[in-house]
């Protein structure tokens, strides 16, 4: 054998040799590898979705919400809603930077509420927030910043109750104390480790709670507290630009993907059900709205059409990712006939001036979809929970947690609307009313033509 032929010969051998140890050597430094996988990983795709559904929750609220509400008032008091809406929800994000962040998700803290990182102390571009994934990381601006859009659109979804007749001033004080005593609290029972509803178990993957039962019990309390518009029921208060009621409707449907494809946090499987959830019970909804006026004997409406598509989508939500698609399509049928009767026979009824249904429609939805998530999450039912799920005590975990969060709401909410009174007198005066908000309290007018 020449010189060669025996170093390539002993080459070849050291080549076996070490891709023969190589396993063993792997062995040995998988657990340590995987350990520290497990500590901390934050994946680019998860990021990236979780900072694209955060802008679309702000889609929600402007320009959203503020079409959708300005649409369905009277135009007078366009630019007034409009404004009402964009102020309260930049008024959220500041209170929420400062001290909502801590109240609901601090270091700290009981079943009711908790404290800490108040002006985000210690929080910096290295800070990482939990999944719901064993060691799968957001950095910690992310949670932030996507839970700070669901305290602006709650409270600003409160207003549709109170426009047309509520100061802007008093918009704001309100603002400040139902957010510390009424939104942060309760978005901790129910989203956070060892908040009070997230121990219990109930079931509220995107806010039905926490966003739409909150929001409209709290716009209840403020209507009645407010009183009646002049006028009403005795007037015509016919919306000024449904047009404008439809886009914002479409736009509201496109951001409610983050808003609830978002509450999974990652980029997965369960916001992929949310996402078809979103789809087919809000589909569901706008079109029982229209059969339930046929059947009623009106006219299938638009503005019916864009009612049961926010009915759809507020059922949906604690539901999107706790249900499978046939059980969100019935879940969005029952509530649009649901929050239609409320709506069409049981408000007029009252006689309560719940000025754009607020109440009707995210506080009834809100408790239809929280107490048929607990119908709907069941596996027999296309759900994604385990075979040995009972229906009954779930059932029963959804009705103490609906219970507590209308009991709150309700309260707290009377406690910030005494102080705005006592601050800004709450309400315009007639003349003002009469004029209509744009000019009385912006000096402006929505249209000059």
């Amino acid at each position: 054998m020449t010189f060669a032929q025996k170093m390539a010969a002993a080459t070849g051998a050291a080549g076996l040799a070490l891709i023969a140890a190589t396993p063993a050597w792997a062995q040995q430094a998988a657990p340590e590898a995987a350990e520290a996988v497990v500590e901390a990983v934050v994946d680019k795709g998860d990021v990236a979705w979780m900072m694209t559904a955060t802008v679309l929750v702000l889609a929600m609220i402007l320009p959203g919400l503020a079409l959708f509400y300005g649409g369905l008032t009277r135009t007078k008091n366009m630019l007034s809603t409009m404004t009402q809406v964009g102020a309260a929800a930049c008024l959220a994000m500041l209170v929420w930077v400062c001290y909502g962040y801590g109240l609901a998700f601090g270091p700290e803290g009981n079943a009711f509420i908790a404290w800490g990182k108040f002006f985000l102390s210690g929080v910096t571009a290295d800070s990482l927030a939990d999944t719901f994934s064993d060691g799968f990381k957001l950095p910690e601006y992310v949670f932030i910043s996507f839970q700070m859009t669901f305290a602006a659109i709650t409270l600003a979804l409160v207003l549709g109750a109170t426009v047309e007749r509520m100061k802007f001033a008093a918009v704001m004080v309100f603002g400040i104390v139902w957010l510390t005593i009424v939104y942060f609290p309760i978005a901790h029972m129910v989203w956070a480790a060892g908040g009070l509803f997230f121990e219990m178990g109930a079931l509220d993957f995107a806010g039905g709670t926490v966003v739409h039962i909150n929001a409209g019990v709290s716009a209840l309390v403020a209507a009645l507290i407010l009183g009646k518009r002049i006028g009403y029921q005795k007037e015509i208060m016919a919306p000024h630009a449904l047009t404008l009621t439809m886009v914002g409707t479409g736009l509201l449907w496109v951001g409610w993907f983050g808003f609830n494809a978002g509450s999974a946090l990652e980029a997965n499987g369960s916001a992929a059900l949310a996402m078809i959830n979103t789809f087919v019970a809000t589909a569901s909804a706008g079109l029982f709205w229209m059969i339930a006026e046929k059947v009623a004997g009106h006219k299938p409406s638009a503005l019916g059409f864009c009612s049961g598509i926010i009915a759809g989508l507020v059922a949906v939500t604690p539901a999107a990712g706790n249900a499978g698609p046939f059980g969100a399509i019935v879940l969005g049928a029952a509530a649009s006939v649901i929050c239609f009767y409320m709506v069409t026979v049981l408000k007029p009824r009252l006689g309560y001036d719940d000025s754009l249904d607020a109440f009707g429609i995210h506080g009834v939805g809100g408790i239809v979809g929280a107490l048929g998530t607990a119908i709907v999450y069941a596996p027999g039912l296309g759900g994604p929970g385990g075979a040995d799920y009972a229906i009954g005590g779930q059932f029963v975990t959804q009705v103490l947690a609906v219970g507590t969060t209308i009991v709150w709401a309700g309260v707290g909410t009377a406690i910030a609307i005494t102080v705005a009174k006592a601050l800004t007198g709450l309400r315009v005066s007639e003349e003002v009313e009469r004029e209509g908000l744009d000019l009385g309290e912006h000096g402006e007018r929505a249209y000059t033509y």
